[in-house]
């Protein structure tokens, strides 16, 4: 017989196990009157969308030192701001990042009710939560995967994801305390990425031990089950790299909307089942025979590159020419770039 989980006790170990975040108030300096900034609850929760604590922490400080601020983030170039945050990918989150600090600093500030966050841009039901539960401590259940992972292991769901998500959140919700929900919201997900992990879980030292029906019944180690994925498509691509005598790059933004909108990267057509040229500026081609990969999140791409120096009176079909840090690139330009930069320099 498992004993009933209790936030209590969970509460009762986040209070001294809790990891130190950036944009986090601690459990004590929350008990001692300090209240977390919206701003940086709202900023952290969409950088983590999709993207792990690790890679976050470096981006989050920089944009808190950049712009400490709502305001100082809506008076931000949109080009500057999207350079801040390559490498970070999905970059429909900070063209909506910035959409919706413009919208909020007009407002004057956050507002604190789930339906009002959620009528701005990039915040959907999970983000809404998180800022409700964690900013303004109201009793609002927050489901990540790591969330997911806890209830399926402590209520023994077997059923797979993504089908098991209604349920998991049912149960979640039953555990969300009315008093110190953004301390337990924190604590669960801290549950989950230090104790309740994906693989070989420390149940020996997870504080609802005895209330785990998957542990009692040795099934931990196999929940949450999920469907299998299907395999992604492949797609191919050239991406044409031209560097001008006087050192800049032929570029183009892409556009706002669509697969990496907004960016800055190199020339060339459509990905697709077949890679098709596309040159943008008449030069002497060098194909250096390498092959750039990279996975999005419905597809790998294959882009093969092109490489070619230019005059300075070149003048190209598409996009123009620009001094280039690798940092204002995504991730996959960035690779190219390294590429072309490493062949250019022989």
């Amino acid at each position: 017989m498992c004993d009933a989980p209790n936030s209590a006790e969970l509460l009762a170990w986040y209070d001294v196990h809790a990891r130190t975040l950036p944009w986090r108030v601690a459990p004590s300096d929350r008990a001692a009157g300090r209240a977390p900034d919206p701003y940086a609850v709202w900023l952290s929760e969409i950088m983590l969308q999709q993207t792990t604590v690790a890679a976050v922490r470096d981006y989050f400080t920089r944009f808190m030192t950049l712009w400490p601020t709502v305001d100082a983030l809506a008076a931000a170039e949109d080009a500057r701001v999207m350079g801040e945050w390559a490498g970070l990918g999905y970059y429909a989150r900070a063209r909506n990042l910035l959409k919706c600090a413009r919208l909020v600093a007009g407002m004057g500030g956050f507002p604190t009710t789930r339906t009002e966050l959620e009528a701005l841009p990039g915040i959907g039901p999970y983000t809404s939560a998180a800022i409700a539960a964690i900013a303004y401590d109201l009793p609002e259940t927050v489901v990540d995967g790591n969330v997911e992972r806890v209830i399926s292991r402590v209520f023994q769901v077997e059923t797979p994801l993504p089908d098991s998500k209604p349920e998991l959140k049912q149960l979640a919700t039953t555990l969300t305390p009315p008093m110190r929900a953004g301390d337990y919201a924190q604590a669960v997900m801290d549950l989950g990425a230090t104790i309740c992990t994906p693989k070989s879980p420390a149940c020996g030292i997870c504080p609802w031990n005895r209330a785990c029906l998957a542990r009692q019944n040795g099934l931990q180690a196999t929940l949450p089950a999920r469907k299998p994925k299907a395999p992604k498509p492949v797609r191919h691509g050239i991406a044409y790299l031209a560097r001008r005598a006087d050192g800049l790059w032929l570029v183009e933004r892409r556009p706002d909307t669509g697969l990496l909108g907004g960016m800055l990267g190199w020339p060339g057509a459509a990905w697709g089942d077949v890679a098709s040229e596309a040159p943008p500026i008449t030069a002497v081609w060098q194909d250096p025979g390498v092959e750039v990969r990279h996975t999005f999140t419905h597809f790998h791409l294959i882009l093969n590159l092109r490489v070619a120096q230019v005059p300075t009176h070149a003048e190209p079909r598409v996009g123009s020419f620009h001094k280039i840090r690798p940092s204002d690139l995504p991730t996959v330009m960035r690779k190219a770039f390294d590429v072309a930069t490493a062949l250019l320099a022989d």
